[in-house]
């Protein structure tokens, strides 16, 4: 009957059915035929999954950055990222980094930060002469930032899964998310290094954006203060960051509508919908996880094949590339992380170590085609064909890769900010 699930799960996936049913159908069959569990217990796990006070804080960062988009703040801080780096070799590409990586700090969503930063950023960079497709890819990579950079919807799925306290797994991807963002400049300047570059700001054209950002620049302080200070949970700060984006939009940049409001509310609604339907669909995989005992066989596989950690953590990479070519980053999560958490404790591997290098491949595997829907949402913003883009994925894949390598070989650049808290 297993067998059976999972080939039926293998069809419906195949057959584009929405990944929430995909899982929901084939556990659940396993689950109550072969297993011969009730199906009121599938849905106490589910509920008991979706219910974890930690996971509030998903529809609400999520709803801070939206409306954020839509107050003016991305542009805010696109416009200072120009001034700064505008005139280095690929400035508007190191630009498009910068700025993803500041939306990335108080925006729950990769494809709003693609869409608030990439929609001012990629139509100017394609006028200046850049390959299409390396600015869609550019954008795509870029706002993988957002899973490493807290708030990161990631990290707080990964705590739910694992009880590690949220902020830890923020702790941990703040110095990889530096790391990311220079291999990314890096590698922006050396490719366009024979463009034509683009006038230094004065000192005071950068004032001025800076004076006009600095409402963008606090909601970091304002929800990493908050749960490092102990003031508030990440709940809690949160909310708070939802409330501080309403202020700002409606009465510091006056940019915030009420139809923007509501756009944002709709949009979350929708968003966060998607998000909890998988995670309850998803958990069904645990009850079979519990009773076929898949996990300890697993772990005994590796101890009988003298599998080193090294090695294991390289086989989490490819296992999380092969899954990111068809799956988004949520069911990959939720499919891994439950088996991998016994082979983790048998090794004695660093769970926050683990989750940096865990988190760099799932984020990679959403390069991959055929599912990448962050290259489909900046293809779609400049209107190029996801097809066409996808030549530039090897390169992109590379710098990933690299760092993916660093994150593995070394674990302080992960722990070292956790242990310091």
């Amino acid at each position: 009957m297993i067998a059976w699930g999972s080939i039926l799960a293998i069809v419906l996936l195949l057959l584009s059915v929405p990944i929430f049913l995909v899982f929901g159908i084939g556990s659940s069959l396993i689950a109550t035929i072969d297993l011969r569990q009730p199906f009121t217990t599938l849905l106490q796990v589910s509920y008991g999954a979706i219910t974890k006070h930690v996971l509030l804080s998903i529809p609400l960062f999520i709803f801070a950055g939206l409306v954020m988009l839509r107050a003016g703040v991305a542009g805010r801080l696109v416009h200072l990222c120009i001034t700064l780096v505008g005139h280095l070799p690929g400035g508007l590409g190191i630009a498009m980094v910068l700025a993803m990586g500041f939306f990335a700090a108080f925006c729950g969503s990769i494809l709003a930060a693609i869409t608030a930063v990439g929609s001012i950023l990629m139509p100017s960079m394609v006028e200046r002469g850049y390959d299409k497709p390396f600015v869609v890819l550019l954008a795509a990579t870029a706002g993988l930032l957002e899973v490493l950079i807290p708030p990161s919807n990631g990290a707080i799925i990964f705590s739910a899964l694992t009880d590690v306290p949220v902020s830890k797994t923020f702790a941990a991807g703040v110095l990889p998310g530096f790391v990311f963002m220079a291999l990314l400049i890096i590698y922006v300047s050396f490719a366009c290094r024979r463009m034509e570059r683009a006038a230094q700001a004065t000192w005071a054209a950068r004032r001025s954006a800076f004076v006009q950002a600095i409402p963008g620049l606090l909601t970091p302080v304002i929800i990493l203060g908050g749960i490092y200070g102990g003031l508030l949970t990440p709940s809690e700060s949160a909310a708070a960051a939802a409330v501080y984006a309403i202020f700002v939009g409606f009465l510091i940049h006056r940019e915030l509508t009420f139809k923007g409001l509501l756009d944002a509310v709709r949009s979350t609604a929708l968003t966060t919908t998607v998000i909890f339907s998988i995670i309850a669909m998803a958990t069904f995989m645990s009850v079979i996880l519990t009773f076929t005992r898949a996990p300890q066989t697993i772990v005994e596989y590796f101890i009988v094949y003298g599998v080193t950690p090294l090695t294991f953590l390289i086989v989490v990479g490819i296992i999380c590339l092969i899954l990111g070519t068809f799956l988004e980053a949520i069911p990959v999560i939720y499919l891994t992380v439950p088996v991998f958490l016994a082979v983790i404790e048998h090794y004695g591997i660093d769970i926050i170590h683990f989750y940096v290098v865990f988190g760099a491949f799932v984020g990679l595997g959403l390069l991959t085609p055929p599912v990448c829907v962050g290259v489909y949402t900046a293809a779609a913003v400049i209107r190029e064909a996801p097809e066409r883009a996808f030549r530039a994925v090897p390169a992109f894949l590379a710098v990933g890769l690299v760092y993916a390598a660093l994150m593995i070989a070394f674990p302080t650049v992960a722990t070292w900010l956790p242990s310091k808290l």
